[in-house]
């Protein structure tokens, strides 16, 4: 089995209005955007610096028909796609997409666990992983967090299917149990909880780094986003918010503790 496998490596927003959603991603995440030259589709790579982070696309016309809603989505890594997409099929979840490919890029399916909270499996075509900017730099993904519909259910789920472990565990109080969790033998990378009754739909909500979470969310209200929550200080010191961009995406950032 790879070392990469269970490690989250790409992150995708399907949007209503693609150009929009760049021109407001690039200003308030300071990411840089290209195409990635696609013959039969526009895709936007959005890069922190050198290092390619995700992409960006019109969500179909077809799909918005279909019920679905525009969303960020987060890229797991597996070591068979097809196998992998069963297995959740046969713990109660669903496969929404099966095994596509990409050429010359990898295959991919995307999924649903038994509460409804949508991944992507992805098998790269390339077996050696890229090299990583430090945890913390701005334009990096920097914390996973699942908003289940039960916690300690989707916590055994998910260890079955990538081998995610219990890391701490914080009681909220009225909001039950957040269950850290880490992928391999390195630091936590996300936590689970029991979604709140704000929440509408289980689902997996993505933590940007930036470098001054004030200065953040003043741009994220210049360019047209909506604050919901925060800034608020979590244990460790790291300050964090939670946001709709202007097509009405939920998404998060996270500032790492400045130094004293």
């Amino acid at each position: 089995m790879s070392t990469y496998n269970g490690k989250f490596v790409w992150y995708e927003l399907m949007t209503t209005d693609a150009p929009a959603a760049q021109a407001f991603y690039t200003e308030v995440i300071g990411w840089q955007a290209s195409d990635a030259g696609m013959s039969d589709m526009a895709y936007t790579i959005l890069s922190a610096g050198d290092t390619m982070v995700g992409g960006l696309m019109t969500l179909p016309a077809e799909a918005c028909a279909n019920g679905a809603r525009p969303s960020w989505s987060g890229y797991v890594a597996v070591d068979d796609v097809d196998a992998a997409a069963a297995r959740f099929a046969q713990a109660g979840g669903r496969v929404h997409l099966a095994g596509t490919d990409i050429p010359g890029v990898g295959r991919f399916a995307v999924v649903a666990d038994p509460h409804g909270a949508a991944l992507v499996l992805f098998k790269g075509s390339s077996e050696a992983p890229p090299a990583r900017p430090p945890a913390g730099t701005p334009g990096l993904v920097g914390w996973h967090e699942l908003h289940a519909g039960d916690q300690a259910s989707a916590m055994a789920f998910y260890a079955e299917q990538f081998g995610w472990t219990k890391a701490d565990a914080l009681d909220m109080g009225e909001m039950g149990i957040y269950q850290l969790f880490a992928s391999g033998d390195g630091p936590a990378v996300g936590g689970i909880m029991t979604k709140t009754p704000e929440m509408p739909v289980p689902m997996w909500l993505y933590y940007f780094n930036v470098a001054d979470i004030n200065a953040a969310l003043a741009r994220v209200s210049a360019n047209g986003g909506k604050v919901c929550m925060g800034p608020h200080q979590v244990p460790g010191g790291s300050w964090i918010a939670q946001c709709l961009d202007p097509q009405g995406v939920l998404f998060a950032m996270v500032a790492m503790p400045q130094p004293a």
